[in-house]
């Protein structure tokens, strides 16, 4: 071979060797992506089928035991290993299961994941001490433990920033991206510059007739729109089946502001409404809060005695703060995120001051 033809092959030959260098390494690439992937958790933001990471492989084997506990009343059920598996308060029909982990994250508006095992469901009737031995329960938890059928929380991220929508079989779109309410022609950016009064019907754009036989009619400019009380109302209420009143006066069931909600005799009260209005008592202690209760707040003066905002208590972060999530106007729409005031119950922020009450419906 003349030197002429070797000076030509070494370009061939580096090729050849930067090739397969590239192509190592995009293998160990993958193969790395791979690994992190296998270790990182399963992911659920809005996607329309959760994709679920099992921890509590087995739970449904094995013996149980119930134990009562006080502050408040309600009875735990505990695996053989003396794990909670689930969680049910007298006086509520909201009920806490332990089940596959999920990991709820919001990343345009907070850095906030919250990995959690608690599946939030509500019960045909009111726990009592002993309700374990009824039939109506031994149905209703042969059916529900364990299952990954949509539950509070999984309903509650199905009307965040970019959720997808949701049709039912009358075409009527149920879930997806939801607003605060309408521009307040009169309002301000940071200031009542979204009306309230948006309700779970004027969401769905149709009309709704509650128990008591009241028939309201949507709002044409509040359509894809719920404020706080509408959002928990939608949540428990339209998608979860809880009775609602038309008003906070008319009917029989979840009152429509939340006021009436924190006020009313429904569910357990978890952190009682104490102190002189309009100001109130802010809770010495939050630990009693379980993930799935409403939390009530006295945000604005200007509404003198009445609780101004609601939301749905999710439970910790991964960097341990007590999470909710709510309708707002900053945000124009339920978030779990920190645009208008940081959404931790923990510490000495905008809401955390602002929490007066709780309640486990």
């Amino acid at each position: 071979m003349s030197a002429k033809t070797k000076r030509k092959s070494h370009p061939v030959v580096h090729a050849a060797t930067v090739l397969a260098l590239l192509a190592g390494s995009a293998y160990l690439t993958v193969e790395l992506r791979k690994e992190e992937q296998a270790k990182a958790p399963a992911v659920q933001t809005v996607t329309d089928t959760p994709v679920l990471k099992s921890s509590n492989a087995g739970q449904n084997t094995g013996e149980r035991t119930w134990e009562r506990l006080k502050n408040p009343a309600r009875s735990v059920l505990r695996g053989e290993k003396g794990q909670v598996l689930a969680t049910f308060t007298d006086g509520a029909r909201t009920a806490t299961l332990t089940g596959p982990s999920r990991t709820f994250t919001e990343p345009a508006h907070t850095k906030s994941r919250v990995v959690t095992e608690n599946w939030v469901r509500l019960m045909p009737e009111v726990w009592k001490k002993g309700a374990e031995k009824e039939q109506w329960f031994k149905d209703w938890f042969k059916e529900y433990f364990g299952s990954e059928e949509d539950d509070i929380f999984a309903i509650a991220f199905q009307y965040v920033h970019q959720a997808p929508v949701k049709k039912d079989d009358e075409g009527v779109s149920y879930a997806g991206d939801a607003e605060f309410g309408p521009i307040n022609p009169d309002g301000k950016e940071g200031a009542d510059y979204r009306l309230e009064q948006s309700d779970f019907y004027d969401y769905l754009g149709i009309p709704y007739t509650f128990r008591d036989g009241t028939t309201l009619q949507p709002e044409a400019k509040r359509y894809r729109a719920m404020d706080c009380s509408g959002f928990i109302r939608t949540v428990f209420g339209y998608r979860a089946r809880y009775p609602l009143m038309a008003t906070d006066k008319r009917g029989d069931g979840l009152p429509r502001t939340a006021n009436g909600m924190a006020r009313s005799k429904l569910g357990a009260d978890i952190i009682p409404l104490t102190g002189d209005a309009p100001r109130y008592d802010r809770p010495t202690s939050i630990d009693v809060l379980q993930p799935g209760d409403l939390t009530f707040f006295w945000l604005d003066a200007r509404t003198g005695k009445r609780l101004d905002h609601a939301g749905i208590y999710l439970g910790h972060d991964t960097d341990g703060h007590k999470i909710f999530i709510s309708s707002r106007e900053e945000i124009n729409g339920p978030t779990m995120g920190d645009k208008g005031g940081t959404a931790r119950l923990d510490g000495n922020g905008y809401y955390a001051s602002a929490l007066r009450s709780a309640k486990r419906l």
